[in-house]
């Protein structure tokens, strides 16, 4: 979905682009438009501050969401902008990652374990971080996790085993991060 690899068989369309039809340039300039990432190991710049890392990001993006500044106070942030990623403990750092997604106004936000690195509660406030981005951003957010009871918060589950959809469930009923157990 995030257009970094092609896909080996069938089709792959995010925000009616066919992203698989795409050769690595416009696959390259598809994720600058469309997609912001949530890594689980972070990938901020170690020479950089917080904010130069969400600056990093916004200044490339080309519609920017809210101000490297702003982002970073919505994860709670605002007084360790001037921190560099080895000042930051590993809850820190995935809040500044997550910033920076806000501060790049995206149709997809996709999340590789964004809650693995960190303890129970930084858990449910990053999850309840990214619930207000899909809900108040209108923003589509796709969240891989190994924790089956993260998955009870999604409106939708796709299951894979072994490279292979092994389910898709409609939830109707999901719940909110604080109710989250792990």
């Amino acid at each position: 979905m995030g257009g970094i690899d092609a896909p080996t068989a069938g089709d792959v369309e995010v925000a009616e682009v066919l992203v698989s039809a795409l050769n690595t340039g416009q696959r390259s300039a598809f994720r600058r438009e469309h997609v912001a990432f949530v890594f689980q190991f972070f990938n901020l710049v170690p020479t950089l501050t917080a904010r130069e890392n969400v600056e990093l990001i916004a200044s490339i993006a080309p519609q920017a969401g809210i101000s490297p500044a702003e982002a970073l106070g919505a994860v709670g942030m605002a007084g360790m902008m001037d921190r560099f990623p080895a000042e930051l403990s590993g809850g820190e750092q995935q809040r500044v990652a997550i910033a920076r997604a806000l501060a790049k106004r995206s149709t997809v936000l996709l999340c590789d374990e964004p809650t693995g690195a960190l303890d129970l509660e930084t858990g449910r406030q990053a999850l309840a971080l990214l619930h207000a981005i899909n809900r108040d951003h209108d923003r589509t957010v796709l969240l891989v996790t190994h924790n089956s009871v993260i998955a009870t918060m999604a409106d939708r589950v796709i299951q894979m085993r072994d490279g292979r959809i092994v389910g898709d469930l409609r939830n109707d009923q999901p719940v909110s991060a604080d109710e989250v157990e792990w």
